[in-house]
């Protein structure tokens, strides 16, 4: 197993009691842990304590962590996370718990833990981590962790400059072992914006000002054509909703031409502006309309069997199951990520993954003229203001995985 001189150096300086590596994406910070601290970690302890391993959900526990573990030694080793969220590794149980809402204390109060791992500790609740504190009770107790750097003001980087018993190690993405190709596409993908400062450089930077300094690389005046001068057709079509009563209603058409998705026609109705509500009827009639050529063009394709692909707010259930009575739409549920969703869709206007229609798309455009980050806030969020179609382009992006589909090809 070959280490970096940054993995070495952890692993001679981790015997403190919280030991935790912060920077860059793809520096190698979870490598050595799956490949040498956990298992050393584990096979340590004396059975005074429980063995917990905290992600933000017991998906990416298994993404991050186990499933490179398994992969290394095998699943004779690593076992699978059953349904009372135990695994056994190294033939011990662990218990493979989410950190992501604070409603999970519960699941660690009471115990008493010997060791305890935490992948992307930023994305945690902060109640879980102060129950996580007083768990931590044998004397030989230890925490190893992870994490992106986030807002200065976060509360874990409150913690790592406390005077606990830490062991704090800094990475930057070239520190790690990713092929210098991929370095620089990531480079690329997150250049001029704050995810450059924290993915890229591992600083623990303040997100202010427009959340998408960079929309206006993905605006055009027309769509794409071929050699001849006739519009490239479209080999797909998904219709993304941000559904709201009051608030704006705001469905976006992306189409897909030449491997990149056009968002070219909106449908944005305000009740409150209009002082008149529309039932979800009315909405679902609006769209038929709004679609019909489309629905048309893709029935005729698929002989009648196809199904436009509808991505709507998960809160939306009495129009989600309205629209599932539609046989034009086949529809899914958004991934409702905020941080997440927002950092995917910049990714996707940096690389040139979506475009944005001027004629066509004129509310959405001028949302992300005026989209920013609430400075007013602790916790990092944007300002809730005329953000509907801003809502829908994050809902297409982080549903459809664009930004991951687009470095897997990469590599």
């Amino acid at each position: 197993m070959s280490l970096t001189i940054k993995q070495r150096e952890y692993l001679m300086s981790c015997n403190h009691r919280w030991n935790c590596k912060i920077g860059a994406t793809g520096s190698g910070k979870s490598f050595v842990d799956y490949a040498a601290v956990i298992p050393k970690r584990i096979q340590a302890c004396k059975g005074e304590g429980r063995i917990v391993l905290l992600g933000n959900t017991r998906g990416t526990l298994e993404r991050n962590i186990l499933d490179p573990m398994r992969e290394i030694w095998t699943s004779d080793l690593v076992g699978n996370i059953r349904a009372d969220n135990t695994v056994y590794i190294f033939g011990k149980k662990v218990y493979a718990l989410g950190a992501d809402n604070k409603k999970h204390t519960s699941r660690i109060q009471g115990m008493t833990i010997e060791y305890c791992y935490g992948d992307e500790v930023t994305t945690w609740s902060q109640d879980v981590f102060q129950m996580l504190k007083s768990r931590l009770r044998c004397d030989h107790s230890h925490f190893d962790g992870t994490c992106n750097p986030d807002s200065p003001n976060h509360w874990f980087k409150a913690f790592l400059e406390s005077d606990a018993d830490i062991y704090a190690q800094n990475y930057v993405i070239d520190d790690g072992v990713l092929p210098p190709y991929v370095v620089e596409e990531l480079k690329k993908e997150y250049a001029g914006t704050v995810y450059y400062d924290r993915y890229i450089l591992g600083k623990w930077a303040l997100a202010e000002g427009l959340i998408y300094p960079m929309y206006q690389k993905a605006l055009v005046n027309s769509l794409p054509v071929d050699s001849a001068g006739n519009v490239i057709p479209a080999t797909d079509y998904v219709v993304s909703i941000d559904y709201g009563t009051m608030n704006a209603f705001a469905a976006i058409l992306w189409a897909k031409r030449g491997g990149v998705w056009y968002g070219e026609r909106e449908y944005y109705y305000s009740g409150r502006n209009t002082g008149i509500q529309k039932t979800d009827e009315e909405y679902a009639s609006d769209l038929d309309k709004w679609i019909a050529d489309i629905w048309e063009v893709y029935q005729e394709k698929y002989y009648g069997m196809g199904r436009i692909t509808t991505i709507i707010d998960p809160s939306a259930a009495s129009f989600i199951a309205l629209l599932k009575k539609r046989e034009w739409s086949k529809v899914r549920s958004a991934d409702n990520a905020v941080s997440d969703g927002i950092r995917e869709t910049a990714v996707c206007m940096q690389m040139g993954l979506i475009k944005l229609l001027r004629g066509a798309m004129q509310n959405t455009i001028s949302e992300f003229g005026g989209y920013v980050w609430d400075d007013t806030s602790v916790e990092e969020k944007p300002v809730k203001v005329d953000d509907h179609g801003c809502d829908s382009t994050r809902y297409f992006c982080k549903t459809m995985k664009l930004a991951a589909k687009n470095r897997q090809r990469s590599l």
